[in-house]
């Protein structure tokens, strides 16, 4: 612990010392600075000062110069922070309301401000990139097979780069990367990217893949499968008709019905503007060599809304049947006219 006078004598020293850049000797202190005391005393503190490690002496001169330790207690209890002008305030503050678009502008301005007052080497370093918060991850696509990424973070810092591809990439695609990318990154810090983003994303898209799956079977199995999906009526008032009563027949008439795409067959097989009649396998279809189909193709002005068939002996009444049809058709799109 020093006493006052140590502390002002060795602030003397350090201060003169940055000042000169020479050894500082006891004739020096009593010219220039104000420390009530015979250079005897000053030469005792200095001493003093020198064998608390605070000074060193050099060899060629009676003078002391300031010791790590010396400078270390004089930064800590001694310095004074209010050695800045006026007019290094405002040149201060005018070069850092200087409008910039990046966190790295504004690190590279602070850096040269300091160095242009100090007259010293400034070296700067950005903000740690690994903690920084990431706000925004927006992917712009620049070509077919060209990507601008671009990553905003909580402290302002904009960071671009040009990702480019082997293969065409889609907008689909380019969406639904800045959607994976911001939905598992936003608010993340950006060393997340590093070692664990691959695996990050990948358990993302495990995850997804285990919903998407079973969702796009089921809609496959919805869209796709009933559109081959036949609506019956009417099959066992049918098998009450004289015909039935031969049971080859009747066992024909039942695997018709079992078989799917032998029934989707013969509904697409028409023409799209006519009601087409197929009587007694005449669309050279052994199983249905007992039977009479007629079908129409199901619209309501230009959509297809699919076919309707009439399965039934060969003796079917056809007049009536086409009859039907025709009544049918002519009614829905007369809706569509309406509508």
């Amino acid at each position: 612990m020093l006493d006052d006078r140590k502390k002002k004598v060795l602030q003397a020293i350090v201060e003169e010392y940055i000042n000169t850049a020479e050894p500082v000797s006891s004739n020096a202190l009593i010219t220039k600075y104000n420390l009530n005391c015979s250079s005897a005393t000053i030469r005792n503190e200095m001493a003093d000062l020198e064998k608390s490690g605070l000074l060193d002496k050099m060899h060629t001169s009676s003078g002391r110069v300031p010791s790590a330790k010396g400078y270390r207690y004089y930064v800590d209890e001694l310095l004074k922070d209010d050695n800045i002008s006026l007019e290094e305030i405002k040149y201060i503050s005018e070069k850092l309301e200087t409008k910039v678009n990046e966190i790295e502008d504004l690190t590279k301005i602070t850096a040269n401000t300091i160095s242009e007052i100090t007259h010293y080497t400034t070296v700067a370093i950005g903000p740690k990139t690994s903690e920084q918060i990431i706000e925004e991850i927006k992917f712009v696509q620049l070509g077919s097979k060209m990507l601008l990424a671009i990553i905003m973070t909580d402290i302002g810092m904009v960071k671009e780069t040009i990702i480019k591809f082997e293969e065409d990439i889609t907008t689909n695609q380019v969406e639904t990367v800045n959607y994976i990318f911001n939905n598992k990154l936003k608010n993340q810090p950006i060393e997340t990217i590093d070692k664990s983003l691959e695996e990050y994303l990948n358990e993302e898209m495990k995850d997804m893949i285990k919903v998407v799956k079973p969702i796009v079977e089921q809609i496959k199995k919805f869209l796709f499968e009933n559109e081959e999906l036949l609506h019956l009526e009417g099959a066992r008032k049918e098998l009450d008709l004289p015909e039935f009563n031969s049971l080859q027949v009747a066992k024909n008439f039942v695997n018709i019905l079992d078989e799917k795409e032998l029934i989707t067959d013969m509904l697409n097989s028409g023409f799209a503007e006519d009601i087409n009649v197929y009587i007694g396998g005449e669309d050279e279809k052994d199983e249905l060599k007992d039977f009479s189909v007629v079908t129409f193709k199901h619209k309501i002005g230009n959509r297809d809304m699919g076919t309707i068939g009439i399965i039934g002996p060969k003796r079917m009444d056809y007049s009536k049947v086409i009859s039907v049809m025709k009544y049918i058709s002519k009614k829905l799109n007369k809706k569509d006219e309406d509508n």
